[in-house]
């Protein structure tokens, strides 16, 4: 079905993996669409409850393929149509999503992570803003998401000097969740998904929806939309289940529902 990407399900998790290692999973137009197909099926999918993001072989993803690049290009319109629906539907997932970064995130590689929920870094991993060494601005919403992870002037310095950051680096200015070693990868991007897939789902859906809200509203139309948001939360199968738990002394079970 999938050219460019590797999309399968397991244990209510479903791993989409930039399959590229060639070209360090580099995007083209026909990447761009098929991420944009399998976010679609993640958002309707009722068995998935978490997504994770990763590349093949030695990196996450180097960005837009140069080797499509011409001087008649119009930019603007490549984000406009390739971009931008797909950073809008990862955007809008509510669902808690993983960036598995492997290896290097750059130009829009590191803003496909950027916008992921969690960042995982291995121990080898690496952030490069890498757009002003070719002359143009951080795109598919890397200034959007950027400053809200480590603040306007650390931003500022990343996305104009373009530096590689290491994973300890970004670990240390709150750009990653954590960083694992390499030889305990699998592991624990595996447990660290699970332990996701395992989680009131519509809650962490809310959670994500009210977080993104809080930022372009007042505290008073903020409070009420948490009121609307937690009448939500409180009518799924999981809140009961939570309540059920509590009262008899043990785990919850959650289903997601």
């Amino acid at each position: 079905m999938y050219e460019t990407i590797r999309y399968e399900v397991r244990d209510r998790v479903a791993w989409l993996t930039l399959h590229r290692p060639d070209k360090l999973n580099a995007f083209t137009e026909q990447m761009n669409k098929e991420i944009i197909a399998a976010l679609k099926q993640v958002s309707v999918d009722e068995e998935v409850r978490c997504l994770v993001i990763t590349g093949a072989g030695r990196s996450f993803c180097s960005g837009e393929d140069l080797g499509g690049v011409t001087e008649e290009m119009n930019h603007g319109e490549v984000l406009r149509t390739r971009y931008a629906p797909m950073m809008k539907l990862l955007h809008r997932l509510e669902k808690p999503v993983v960036a598995a970064v492997n290896g290097v995130a750059a130009g829009a590689g590191m803003s496909l992570a950027l916008a992921c929920d969690f960042r995982l870094a291995s121990e080898k991993a690496s952030f490069i803003e890498a757009f002003i060494h070719v002359g143009l601005i951080p795109d598919a919403g890397n200034l959007y998401y950027l400053p809200r992870l480590v603040g306007h002037a650390k931003a500022l310095e990343l996305a104009v000097f373009g530096e590689k950051i290491t994973a300890k680096d970004a670990k240390e200015i709150g750009l990653v969740t954590s960083v694992i070693p390499e030889h305990l990868w699998d592991e624990e991007v595996h447990r660290f998904a699970q332990r996701l897939a395992n989680m009131p789902t519509k809650a962490i859906g809310l959670i994500k929806r009210y977080l993104r809200e809080s930022w372009n509203c007042t505290f008073e139309d903020y409070l009420e939309k948490e009121a609307h948001g937690q009448r939500i939360a409180g009518l799924t199968e999981d809140h009961q289940e939570g309540v059920r738990a509590f009262f008899e002394k043990r785990q919850p079970v959650f289903k997601g529902k």
